[in-house]
């Protein structure tokens, strides 16, 4: 698709593209950016980061959006699709000496049209807590530097919470902290807590209360991103020597790990039903993990370098009948039957949703489709779904699947029937019986994917091998007494059994409180064979990676513990071979940028990216821009273009 309206003289910038749902638009008018607009010299400097924070004031233009560009610090009303940015007049601005901002995060909860609160990480270690409303600077944590002198990775405020919060550094360690508490004048000692396979949990001595309540120790180099479940249960932790990581927060237990391809894990997110994760990094792919089966179920691979940001689409993600109703037009307010998660934490829970649907009764299962975005430093923008083929490979594909390029790689079971509960906790699906499948899914609707025409096609998987035994473990979705179907193996069924006691019992563990407990070292996947196959020849290294790329893989992972480590895993569980998993080719794959890119965030009318540049870039969902000529001229608005 030719460039509309974007760059001069790089015409393969593209300034909109098309999905299934219709065509998203940049809106050149709504980009934020520093107030002269000119581009940020961006080496060197920390990755450009986006937080939005809805204050519900009456005007009905509640959203705020926060987004550092090197030593700067800008806080903005955002207009989104509906009226142009005015950059002439920022709420706050903040200028910092010796130290540059890396992230933020507002705390929802909080949040009024005359106070907010925003966390901000620094790249000397420092976490900062500042109202940019009321222009005030609470608080300074770590300010001595005595907690942690490494670069502040990723800050977020604890799901539920209005105290606490919790900071990553690039020296591997987290650390949860109260707004509360002081940090001392002297360095903390610790106490051990909790002890496990790569991770160790410590409470902080102190007679009085002081920060930090709890120092997490995980894995081996930096600790690149964390993200909390949305129940705000459970915690992913993607680090650099390349492990996905997810621990029951309050009980600080592991439930599962992941190992990338190669190198480090950069990004990390949820589905919004919690039942999946997604983590990219430094192999240039997309990672599909199963929250239930603590295993990989799919890879994606559309980017030439680095992913730097996953998301999932809330608003696109749907679960619905084999035949979509004919009365529903796909807008935002379609589904009025929906009932909200109890969870309310935060600005995106407001759109997770659990859809009340009647019993299947004629053998036609559910149709999901996951939908979830990344961006990398290749400057391209992906869009992939995740459809029921690769989530349920044991049931027969519904109707409104025709045309699909994916080879099967199971045989369906002989019963048909479906039944399909709706459930808030990833962990608490009810386990089949006679014969048939509780198929468990919850999903956000906003912009519905049954509106769609059945003949389209519903996946963008590559064809791949059949599985190997013990690549085939059925979905935890059927439960453990899904084994008496004809295509499980004893040994599977016995890991699924395993895999799904753990998960219960990290659930309830998770209610009792924090406290010096046994030392617990948590083995994983012991019950798994190890498979000593051939030397892994095919797909040993991606061929797109450059030497570049390869030189600064070598030099961060330099230990030969490391190296080792990878080899052992390699064709496990932990991370199997490149033909043993579903590969998933993306959507829409557009290079949007000149510079790699940041930031991916979706929104319920647009999407948000941003590059390292310092253009944040509004793109308007199918049929939402024309609001903004609806509401406003944009003759009559300062105007930019895309630079």
């Amino acid at each position: 698709m030719a460039a509309e309206g974007g760059g001069k003289e790089m015409n393969e910038i593209k300034t909109q593209f098309t999905t299934r749902e219709g065509v998203y638009k940049l809106l050149t008018h709504s980009e934020y950016s520093r107030p002269n607009r000119v581009p940020f010299n961006s080496q060197g400097s920390n990755p450009v980061k986006v937080s939005f924070v809805n204050v519900n004031d009456q005007s009905g233009n509640g959203d705020r959006i926060c987004f550092n560009v090197g030593r700067e610090l800008y806080f903005y009303i955002y207009k989104g699709v509906r009226k142009a940015a005015d950059l002439s007049k920022p709420i706050d601005k903040r200028i910092y000496k010796g130290t540059q901002p890396t992230c933020h995060d507002f705390n929802p909860l909080t949040a009024t049209a005359e106070s907010v609160s925003l966390l901000v990480g620094f790249s000397a270690g420092q976490v900062q807590l500042i109202d940019p409303i009321k222009k005030e600077t609470s608080k300074l944590f770590n300010e001595e530097r005595l907690i942690d002198k490494s670069r502040v990775t990723c800050v977020r405020w604890v799901p539920g919470s209005e105290s606490l919060f919790l900071v990553a550094h690039s020296s591997g360690s987290m650390y949860l902290y109260n707004v509360e508490n002081t940090c001392g004048t002297t360095a903390p000692h610790y106490q051990l807590l909790k002890q496990g396979e790569n991770y160790a949990v410590h409470t902080c001595k102190s007679k009085s209360a002081r920060n930090p309540l709890l120092r997490w120790t995980v894995g081996e180099g930096a600790l690149n991103e964390f993200a909390f479940s949305p129940d705000g249960k459970f915690l992913a932790c993607a680090s650099q020597d390349g492990f996905l990581r997810v621990f029951g927060f309050d009980a600080a237990e592991l439930h599962g790990t992941m190992k990338s391809y190669f190198g480090g894990l950069l990004c990390v997110c949820w589905s919004p039903d919690g039942r999946y994760i997604v983590a990219g990094g430094e192999d240039d792919l997309v990672t599909v993990w199963s929250f239930s089966d603590c295993r990989v179920i799919a890879r994606g691979h559309g980017h030439k370098s680095w992913v730097s940001v996953v998301a999932f689409d809330h608003c696109t993600t749907s679960v619905e009948d084999g035949d979509p109703p004919a009365e529903f037009s796909g807008s935002d307010e379609d589904f009025h039957e929906q009932i909200h998660f109890g969870v309310g934490r935060d600005r995106a829970n407001s759109s997770h949703s659990r859809l009340s649907k009647r019993n299947s009764t004629d053998s036609r299962p559910v149709s999901v489709t996951y939908r979830f975005g990344s961006v990398g430093q290749d400057t391209q923008l992906c869009l992939w779904d995740l459809t029921e083929d690769i989530l349920f490979p044991h049931l027969p594909l519904s109707r409104t699947r025709t045309h699909t390029n994916v080879m099967s790689a199971t045989s369906p079971p002989a019963t048909g029937q479906t039944t399909l509960t709706t459930v808030s906790s990833p962990t608490t699906n009810p386990s089949g019986s006679n014969g048939k499948d509780n198929v468990s899914t919850s999903s956000s609707s906003g912009n519905p994917a049954n509106s769609l025409p059945s003949t389209l096609p519903r996946s963008n998987s590559l064809p791949h091998s059949s599985n190997p035994a013990g690549g085939s473990t059925p979905n935890s979705h059927t439960g453990s007494s899904s084994s008496n179907s004809s295509t499980t193996t004893t040994t599977t069924s016995t890991t699924t059994t395993t895999t799904t006691t753990k998960g219960n019992s990290i659930i309830d563990s998770a209610f009792i409180a924090t406290g010096v407990s046994k030392f617990a070292t948590l083995s994983l996947h012991d019950s798994r064979k190890e498979r000593h196959e051939k030397d892994h020849k095919r797909n040993h290294s991606m061929g797109h990676i450059n030497s570049k790329s390869s030189d600064k893989l070598n030099q961060l992972s330099s230990s030969r513990t490391a190296k080792a480590e990878a080899a052992k895993t390699l064709g496990t569980t932990l991370c199997p071979r490149m033909e043993e998993v579903p590969l998933l080719e993306p959507l829409v794959c557009k290079k949007i940028a000149h510079e790699r890119l940041t930031v991916l965030i979706f929104l319920e009318d647009c999407l948000v990216t941003a590059c390292q540049e310092g253009f944040v870039c509004t793109w308007a969902r199918p049929g939402k821009v024309g609001l903004l000529s609806s509401q406003n001229n944009p003759a009559n608005s300062p105007s930019g273009t895309v630079v």
